[in-house]
């Protein structure tokens, strides 16, 4: 009897041991957060992750407690635009937004013509992103209406705010950033203003003489509000994204200044992130920012390439990683990080 209780004794250990090891949570993610996707975006509320990006032909919503999570994470089609309208194709770098109260999906999108490319706006007043309905609300433009892009919405000093990539006039030229007041989180208030076209070389590769590419080289897009102790930044992506010198580039302002001046903005004279060879991570850009639950940690989020030369297609996927801030406030991005790498999950 002795003996049989103690091989029952040591069967039970066992199995015990087994159940820890198989309760073991998942502490470290690998890059990419899903094997595609351009122009990534999230939004943190109420313990969720609130997840986009381009798809091309309509608005896809994921939900996840765990950011790493996103290939197994919920998702919906919240919207699928009217065929035949300004706004049914190309759809692009949409971003979710909770101002006010409600949720904003705001993106650019066309007829199947890029000259077309506007931007606009969806709401919802569901607690819940994923639940409700999302109502179309329009155009989003200053009273230029000219060719527009990748707009980001921020409040700042109670202000609220929308940054995006356009041009100057009807061609092609130049995609420049451009800042706005907005009235409401579908209006724009006021004139734009320009803060940033290509000025320094790294913003300029591409090729002009290349008629699979599209006809232009001097590209600022996909900017980002970034804010942090007295300073604020706008991060952006520079060079044509069809080119592996597809980097991020940053704008300055003090915190007081007025954001509406293009002389409150200080540009970096180099890319704040770039390719890495070594860690084969190529055009690396659109990103966008995100605080871990605890709110104690800053994460960039952004799409690259496995491979060189591989351009602005499906190749590019999301990729998430942690950064500082250097001693003078700025951030330090670091160097992209190899998909080998095991990454510590953000803090809950």
């Amino acid at each position: 009897m002795k003996k049989l209780l103690t091989i029952i004794l040591a069967l039970g250990l066992c199995s015990c041991g087994q159940i820890d090891v198989s309760a073991q949570k998942q502490e470290t993610f690998t890059n990419p957060l899903l094997p595609s996707g351009a122009d990534p975006y999230s939004f943190y509320k109420d313990g969720y992750y609130y997840y986009t990006h381009t798809t091309g032909n309509r608005l896809v919503l994921w939900k996840t407690k765990n950011i790493a999570e996103l290939a197994t994470a919920p998702k919906k089609t919240i919207w699928t635009p009217l065929v035949g309208t300004m706004y049914s194709k190309e759809i692009w770098a949409p971003e979710i937004h909770f101002i006010q109260g409600k949720w904003y999906m705001y993106f650019a999108a066309d007829d199947g013509k890029n000259d077309n490319h506007r931007m606009y706006v969806l709401e919802n007043a569901s607690a819940d992103p994923m639940e409700g309905e999302w109502i179309f609300k329009g155009k989003v433009a200053d009273k230029n209406d000219k060719w527009a892009i990748d707009g980001d919405v921020f409040t700042h000093n109670n202000q609220i705010y929308m940054i995006w990539s356009g041009w100057e006039g009807d061609v092609n030229v130049q995609q420049n950033i451009y800042i706005a007041k907005m009235k409401n989180p579908w209006t724009i208030d006021g004139e734009r203003v320009k803060i940033s076209g290509s000025d320094y070389d790294w913003e300029k590769h591409g090729d002009l003489n290349d008629a699979t590419n599209p006809p232009h080289v001097n590209v600022n897009e996909g900017p980002q509000y970034l804010a942090h102790d007295k300073k604020v930044f706008i991060i952006y992506s520079a060079s044509g994204c069809w080119t592996d010198f597809y980097a991020l580039g940053m704008l300055t302002a003090d915190a007081k200044a007025d954001l509406l001046n293009p002389n409150s903005w200080k540009k970096s004279a180099q890319p704040v992130f770039k390719q890495s060879s070594e860690n084969k991570v190529y055009a690396p850009g659109h990103n966008s920012f995100f605080k871990s639950a605890n709110g104690k940690e800053d994460w960039i989020l952004y799409h690259a390439n496995p491979e060189p030369n591989q351009g602005c297609g499906n190749h590019r996927s999301p990729r998430a990683q942690k950064f500082t801030w250097n001693a003078d406030g700025t951030p330090n991005f670091g160097k992209p990080v190899s998909t080998q790498e095991q990454i510590a999950l953000p803090a809950k």
